[in-house]
This record gives structure tokens, sequence and C-alpha cells, in this order.
């Protein structure tokens, strides 16, 4: 007999040989506790094989590594053991896709033999299904059938489940359908595998798809066989692959059942872990603690004024739903605390029944909703006012502590924090697009452990060596939490481990404090997360100092928004009567708008009373109404400006340019350039989602910006046309503008063709022309272009290249001036009618909308004139920075925030955008805010990739606005 134990991340399988027929398969979750799950399996076996006393083990899996070697018994390596098993049952096998819980892994088998895994990241796993099912309320299965009754798809993130939990979120507080949704998610999934892991080999042949994600969702094998072109099979067993390798291995050796089984049941690793101090010390300590913050309490079950005058505020925040009503003295007479379940709307409707239910002779003032469904709850329930998360969490902070002078809020998937001066908002700090650290991120963990949140929490106030995790990501922390589990950590230990590690991640990645304990003296912690003792204590700790925690700390939003309502009311509310709201419906319809070229998918809920909420939408075309600062976008006018340079024929071929990364400033050039050498000059079609799609096969990494990613689609895009040649040439140096220590292109700008030439395959039948090429030295520059144009055409004379060359940087350097002339036009203007102006300081691919996710226009609808980061650094004279400046985009970058901060006018503000995998950015962005905060301005960064969620942008721009005193 042969035994295979494959212990996965978060499953447990076996299987059990009699010669080469399996006479025994089990599957089971093991929650963590593998040890005692495999002790017990080997006894099960056992039990319904009598007789067996002695047979051949081996061990699997990617958590079975640490067991196996502690206690001698061979280990095989995953993928050799799926290998095994797929070449005994089906040899004719190309590609194998597995999916695991935390595991991904594609193994390429004709040709070389090759296999791709992920690293620490389990996105687009089978625990990353589970959580967005999770996020759903329902279950894995319920959400592959919903799936299979989609009519659209939305652009999901997968790289973890984080990020996909904001873009799920603000589509359900959008009223997009689950079906949708869920088909979605499982289409972010297959991304995520290609993306990922076949970074740029082709996936083609025989597929066997393995794993219990592929064999239990139906669904999700064929948006694998859509995406893939191909039909893939899922064998029989494809759950036990893993395992019936590892059990036919040669590698097996025999054991005693008994004595394994026991010693399998009695272990305990012999590492050890990192571990902090204990919370608390003792009880009376905890005691002490907890009559110190019962000082910050206040009643919910407050009565109405005389009169019935009340006031409601509604927090549709991003995991749950906070509802408010106050009496005019400003106490809380009702509340409620609900997860969203995916629509806040029935869940609005109900409070507001109840509320008149139980208040009969209620007269509602004033109304106001706020946090990411702030603007489908006033629509659909007639509010007066929406006000932003950051206004509404400082309006309830005063009521607690009027000297406030810090305040810090952990919600669902966010983390605001504030600084107050003077009793105004100073500076704003906001996490980016990644939610570890927050409410959520403890949840998850809660779930995964099969704990409730609240007795996971009660677990880590008494634990005597809290686990050391730092402050990583969610998915990232997994593989930290399953060692420290394996290094013998208990429940509790972790459980007050992961409690220090939001407070960390909140101090030390989102408002990056270098001291902790200069926060502030006065400071006021709020959100739901709070609530949790544990977490609160280790922030206490973290500063150094006491701080008010309100009774209601997870209400804040919804009561500042109460307060606010009865601030601004008019008397009366147009918030809907009780005899409206049993007439409510709320009718939801997807349609693609054809505005203007962005056909955007809109998500179209209408309501009883005729109100509309459109989302979705990149410009205000749908919305039918129009910001008086829209035609004051710099953006719009560089696109027009480029729009000028046609396609083009010409005599002597036809030269095809990808419009990507530096072309999007660069193109007038190379465009004059080879017109007046009599080429035809072609570009790449304008990016979107699909073109992204097209190439994202022969990506070769993961971790790229999206800019760069992108560049694969252009060039399939490109070789479609068939043009004589593609033109994309790697250039080392920018055009030196004098602002730097140097005029370096970052190394993506610079070296990217080489990547595309090596990964992109069917250019060997294309010619592709990525010579090494200067701008920066106009003298060489026509005879280095002479001899590059020779290697590909016939030969032309230096004088005519000498020519165009000219007309080039000509026509370059008035392309730069009308940007520059254009930006100080803007800029008078926002001057002579006391506009806003925000200075959108990026990169010139941040131009692409594929890329932008119409920013500009969001800016724009706040009422703020955009001008670029390249329109004002003309204006600024070199000047010493803190690190080495030697790019010409970053000199730009810090040329621009120099002029803010240098700025007398407090309405000028700048907005830089920064690419997800720009490494080069973490340096910037340090020294853009450093500039900036030296002149007391405020410093935004808002963080894109290939998804974004503009509802995050939009609190973050408002944000700003309020704090600086211009409306929201």
């Amino acid at each position: 007999m042969r035994i295979g134990l494959d212990v996965g991340s978060t499953t447990l399988k076996c299987v059990v040989y009699d010669g080469d027929k399996p006479v025994f398969k089990r599957y089971e979750r093991h929650y963590s506790q593998i040890a005692e799950k495999a002790s017990a399996m080997l006894r099960l076996i056992r039990e319904q094989l009598p007789g067996l006393d002695r047979a051949r083990l081996c061990v699997s899996g990617s958590a079975g590594m640490g067991l196996a070697e502690d206690l001698g018994i061979p280990f095989v390596q995953e993928v050799y053991a799926t290998r095994t098993a797929v070449v005994k049952y089906m040899p004719d096998a190309d590609v194998v896709i597995e999916l695991g819980g935390e595991d991904a892994k594609i193994l390429f088998l004709s040709g070389s033999m090759e296999v791709r895994m992920n690293g620490s990241c389990a996105g687009g796993t089978g625990a990353f299904i589970d959580q967005m099912a999770t996020l759903l309320d329902i279950t894995p299965g319920e959400l592959d059938e919903i799936a299979g009754k989609a009519e659209r798809t939305y652009s999901i993130a997968s790289r973890c489940g984080v990020f996909a939990k904001s873009d799920i979120q603000a589509l359900l507080n959008q009223g997009a359908q689950k079906d949708d949704i869920a088909a979605s998610i499982l289409t972010a999934v297959v991304n995520q595998t290609v993306a990922g892991l076949a970074q740029g080999r082709e996936i083609e042949g025989n597929i066997v798809y393995l794993g219990g994600p592929l064999t239990f969702l139906p669904q999700l094998r064929k948006a694998f066989d859509e995406i893939l072109g191909v039909r893939g099979i899922c064998p029989e067993d494809s759950l036990y692959y893993v395992a019936a390798g590892a059990a036919l291995s040669d590698d097996s050796e025999e054991f005693d059942l008994a004595e394994i089984t026991g010693r399998i049941g009695n272990y305990s690793s012999s590492h050890s872990y990192q571990s902090s101090e204990a919370l608390f010390a003792d009880e009376d300590e905890y005691k002490e603690f907890v009559e110190r913050h019962k000082r910050d309490s206040v009643p919910t079950d407050g009565k109405l004024s005389e009169d019935g005058t009340a006031y409601v505020g509604i927090d549709a925040g991003s995991t749950t739903v906070k509802a408010v009503a106050i009496n005019s003295a400003g106490d809380i007479v009702c509340s409620r605390y609900l997860p969203n379940n995916g629509n806040p709307v029935p869940l609005v409707r109900n409070f507001l029944r109840d509320l008149y239910r139980d208040f009969p002779d209620i007269h509602i003032k004033g109304a106001a909703s706020t946090g990411y469904g702030e603007e489908i709850i006033k629509n659909a329930f007639g509010l007066d006012l929406g006000v932003v998360e950051t206004i509404a969490h400082f309006t309830a902070a005063k009521k607690f502590q009027p000297e406030v002078d810090f305040i810090i809020d952990i919600g669902g998937q966010d983390i605001k924090c504030f600084r107050i001066k003077d009793g105004v908002i100073d500076n704003i700090f906001l996490n980016e697009a990644c939610s570890s650290g927050c409410g959520s991120f403890l949840q998850t963990f809660a779930g995964a452990l099969g704990y409730e949140m609240n007795d996971f929490a009660r677990e880590g106030l008494f634990a005597g060596s809290p686990v050391d995790l730092g402050s990583r990501c969610t998915v990232f922390m997994n593989s930290s939490v399953k060692q420290a589990q394996k290094d013998g950590a208990t429940l509790g230990n972790i459980s007050a481990g992961l409690s220090m590690s939001v407070v960390k991640n909140a101090l030390y990645k989102v408002i990056r404090v270098t001291d902790a304990r200069s926060l502030g003296r006065h400071i006021v912690v709020q959100g739901g997360t709070f609530l949790n003792d544990a977490v609160l204590r280790a922030f206490e700790r973290e500063i150094g100092q006491g701080v008010t925690r309100p009774s209601v700390a997870g209400l804040m939003g919804a009561f500042g928004a109460a307060l606010y309502a009865m601030e601004r009311s008019k008397g009366e509310s147009s918030i809907l009567s009780p005899k409206e709201l049993e007439s409510f419906t709320h009718e939801v319809k997807a349609v693609t708008c054809s505005g203007c070229q962005n056909h955007c998918r809109l998500t179209v809920n209408t309501f009883a009373n005729g109100a509309r909420y459109i989302a979705g939408n990149r410009c205000d075309k749908p919305l039918q109404k129009h910001s008086p600062t829209a035609k004051y976008n710099l953006y719009d006018y560089k696109k027009q400006l480029l729009a000028e340079y046609g396609p083009a024929k010409g005599g002597r071929g036809t030269i095809a340019i990808p419009m990507g990364l530096n072309m999007f400033e660069l193109y007038p050039f190379w465009h004059t350039f080879f017109t007046k050498l009599n080429f035809g000059v072609i570009a790449s079609p304008q990016s979107d989602r699909q073109l992204y799609f097209r190439g994202q096969h022969t990506i070769p990494s993961d971790t790229v910006c999206y800019p760069a990613k992108l560049m694969h689609g252009h060039i399939e895009a490109l070789m479609d046309m068939k043009p004589d040649a593609i033109f994309y040439p790697c250039m080392s140096y920018n055009v030196d503008e004098h602002k730097g220590d140097n005029h370096y292109n970052c190394p993506v700008v610079a070296y990217y063709p080489e990547v595309l030439d090596a990964n992109i395959t069917a250019l060997e039948d294309h010619r592709f022309i990525y010579d090494y090429v200067g701008l920066h030295r106009p003298k060489d520059f026509p005879k280095k272009m002479t001899a590059i144009l020779a290697k590909y055409f016939p030969p032309i004379p230096e004088r005519e290249v000498k020519e165009a060359a000219a007309a080039a940087y000509g026509e370059y350097g008035r392309y730069m001036s009308r940007i520059r002339e254009k930006g100080r036009e803007y800029l008078s203007y926002a001057r002579e009618n006391s506009l806003p102006v925000v200075i959108l300081s990026g990169r010139p691919y941040h131009l692409d909308p594929e890329i932008n996710h119409g920013i500009d226009k969001l800016i724009c609808e706040c009422g703020a004139v955009l001008v670029t980061e390249d329109s004002v650094s003309d204006q600024v004279e070199k000047f010493p920075t803190t690190v080495l400046n030697q790019w010409t985009y970053h000199s730009r970058l810090y040329a621009a925030a120099r002029f803010v901060a240098e700025s007398k006018d407090p309405r000028v503000n700048l907005v830089q955008l920064v690419s997800f995998g720009c490494g080069v950015d973490a340096i910037t962005g340090d020294e853009v805010r450093s500039i900036l905060e030296e002149g007391g301005r405020i410093y935004t960064q808002i963080k894109i990739d290939e998804i974004t969620n503009l509802g995050a942008v939009r609190i973050r721009l408002r944000s700003l606005f309020a704090a600086l005193g211009l409306g929201e």
C-alpha cells in the first residue's frame, strides 16, 4: 500500500493506492490545524482498511514541508507530484493550470518543461474567491452559479483580495448586479493567472485544469476557456493529483502506521517565532483601561425634542451601513450599524421605516449622507446634503473633544487621518488603494481561522507572546501567520499580533510618521476597528499616550453627517415621507454610454420618485450637467495637440509608432522627423482594456507598471496593420531641461523596447527598430540616425536626415511651448475668477485615458482648473533636492511642487499620479511631499493601475478641497 498526503495551504487531501488502484481518497479543510487533521486522516485510513499496519508514505503540498522534515517523512515538491500524476493519467497534456487555496501554478509540459508559481501573494486563488463570495454574502458555489447569468463584466483587480474588495464595494454601492460582479470576479482570476504566471509563454495545446476552484466552479473553467481560446479538460479526481503523485513517488518510505499516526498527532514545531510584549499584563490593567474609556461614552437612546425635531445622518461605508437620528440637542435617539451585504439601499429604507414607526411624531428637518455610497443614498431617499467623509468625521470628533488636533479613523477598507490646526483640517492622510491594516484585514483572518470577529479579538487581549508580524499586506501576511502557527503560536498570540500590525500599518505606511509620539496631544480615534480593545490598546502603546475613543466610534461618520445636516438645515427636509417609502422602488439597468470615445459602462439606478443615479462614468456627459471648468483641462488640450499629427503617407514606406510611454510627448518629434524624410507614419490605436488583453500573454512580469504592460497590446495592434517597420527606440536619456543633476529616462521608459523584442515572438516576422537613440545630443543625432535607418532601408543622405532632424527639434519645441503657454493662460483665468487649480503631476503617458481613468475629468467636475507639471516646471529655477535628481520627468515633478509651495495662493494645489509598480515613485512621492509640506501645503497622491476605484479618488479630491475651504 502507498499513501500520499497533500497538505495544501487550506486543505488536506489523501490518496491510498493498492498497487495501481486507488482504494481510498479524502478531501477536507484543515483550518491550519495540520498535524491534528493529518493524524485523524491516517486513523480513518486504518479504520476503513482493516489490517493495514504498514504502508509507504510520502507528503507533498505547500504547507507540508515543515511537518515532513521534522518527522523524517519523505517529501516531494508538489510540482513534481503533479507531473507524476498527469503523466500517468493525462499523458497528452501540454499545460497544467492548477489553482489551490492560496497557490496558483502553471506547468508547461511540452517543449521545455517549466513551472510558474505565485509567490507570497494569494491574489487570484481559491482564498481570493472565498473572500469575494463572503463580500457578496453568498457561497463560492452560489457565486459560480450566478456568474452564469451575467450580462456584462466589470474590470476588477485580482492581484489581492483587499484591492478587489475596494473595486467590488464601489460597484455594489453604485447598484451593479451581483450576477455581473460574480462573472467579473472569475474573469479577474483568469487574467491574474495568465498575466501573473504565463509571463510571456503561450498557453496552448491540451490544457488540464486541476485544484479545488477549477474542479468545483464550472463558470471559472468556462472563463479560462474563453479568454485563452482553448477547451480545457478537468479530469475526474482532479482534486487528488498532487496526493496521487506523492503516493506514486519513488521517494516514499514504509512506516508503521500506528507509530507515525501518533508522532504526527503529537507534533509541534521545533521552531520559534519573534514575539512582542503582551497587550495587558493582567485583568486589573485591562479593567483600568476599560474604565478610562467609559468616560467617552454617550447614550444612544435619547429622547426626541417636544416638537419632534430630528436630523438624520447615513454613512454608507465600504463594508457597513451606519445610520443615526439625533434630536435638536445633538443627542442620538436611534442608530443602526449593519453589514451592507452588497447593497446599502434596502438597509437604509428599513432604517427609515423603523424610524418613522418608532417615532410617529418625528419631524425630520435635515438629512445628509456620507461614505462610498453617499450619492446613491442621497438620490434614492431625497436627502438634503452629501458631505465628504473627512468633514463628517471631523464634525463628530469635535463633539467629544473640542480641542481635537488629530483624528484617525480605521474603517472596513479605508484609513482616514487628518491633522487639525487652529480649528480647521491642516493635512489629510488616506490609504491609497490597498486596504491592508483596515477592519476587513482582521475580519478576513478571523474568518479564515473559523472565528467571529469579536471572539477573535478577545482571544488576543491576554495573549502572553503576541506574534511580531510587522506591517505587511493581507495576502503577504498569510504566509507569516501560517509560519507562526507552525512555530507554535497560539490563536491568541496571532490575534494580538494582527491587531498590532493594523496599528503599525496605519502609522508607518499611511501616515508615514517617523515618531509615532508626535501625532498630537488631543487624539480622537474612530471607526468600527477601534471598538476592538486589542487594536485600541496597541495604538495607545505605540504612540505612548491615551486617546479619546467615543463609545459610538463605529457610528462617527453617520453621527457627523447628522450634526452637519443640523448645522445647515433650512427648516424642512426633502427626505422621503413614510408614504413615499411604502411605494419606494429601485431599478438597476446596465447601459453603454455613447456620449464620447470612452464608451463607459454605466449603471443606471432609477427610483420611484423619478430620481436617478448614474455610476461608472468617466465624464459628466451622461449626467447632463457641465462643470464650468470642464473646458479648462490641460489634458484635453494636450490630446487635441497630439491629434493634429494624424496618419501620413510617404514614398519610402510606412513607419508605425506605438502610442504609449514616452511617445505621448515625443510623437510630435518623430512624426515630423519621418514625414520630412518622406515616410508614411501611423500610430497604434487608443489604449483600452481589450488592447491590454491582446498583449497580456507576452507580459513577462506582473509587477511592471500598467503603462508598460499596455505596450504589448500596442505592438500586437501595429503588427496587424502590416507597416514596413515598427519604430520604438531605446532612449537612456531624455531632453535636458536643466532642472536636475542629469536627464535620464526611468529604466522602464528607457529600455522597454528590449523587453518587447525578447517576449513578443511574432516580432521576429516584422521589422522592429529599437536601436539606442539620444535626442539629448542634437549635433550627433543626424549622423546616428542616418546609420540606424541604413540598417533597415535603402541609404538616406545625411543632409536629408539633418534637415528632418532640425524640423523635428523645432516642432517638439513648439509643441512644449504651446503647452506652457496654455498652462499660463489657465492659471491666469483661475486667478481672475478665484477658481481652485490642480496641477495634476505625473508622466507624459498619464495622458492616456486608459491609464488615468478619467481622473482629469473628475477634477474638473469638482470645479477646479487643471494644468500639468510640464506646464509650470519651466517657471521654477533649478534648486537643491534631498534626493538625486537625475530623471527629467522627476525634475518636473519637483519643480511643480516648488511652484505650489512658493505660491501664495492656497487655491493652487498639486495632486501626484503614481503608477503601481513604479519603484522610483517611492522616492518621488516622499520628495514631492517634503517640498510641499515645507511650504505648508497639503500633499495628495493618487495611485493608479489597470483598475482604479474612482469613488475613493473622488473622496480624496473632495477632502482636499474641503480642507482648503474651497467647497466640496
